[in-house]
């Protein structure tokens, strides 16, 4: 027997006694279930929007990934309305 046999055995050993815990089947099944209800919370603000405009106050953006974005929100959600920018 070489040494790669023997600790072959001694990981098959390992994973086969403490590794591996039977898990209650009812317990599984509960959680591979889809939930039934979905949560979702309504923010009066866009977070993007707002720190899109927040990081425009400090420093220039080099390319205009965020405009198109931006053109499609509502002109008073954004700001634009205040004469902010």
């Amino acid at each position: 027997m070489d040494d790669n046999e023997q600790l072959e055995r001694e990981v098959a050993d390992i994973l086969s006694t403490s590794g591996a815990k039977a898990e209650d089947p009812s317990e599984a099944a509960r959680k591979r279930l889809i939930p039934k209800y979905e949560i979702r919370v309504q923010t009066q603000l866009d977070p993007i929007v707002e720190e899109t405009l927040r990081f425009r106050k400090l420093a220039k953006e080099v390319d205009s990934r965020y405009d198109k974005y931006l053109s499609r929100i509502p002109k008073t959600e954004t700001g634009d309305s205040d004469g902010e920018k």
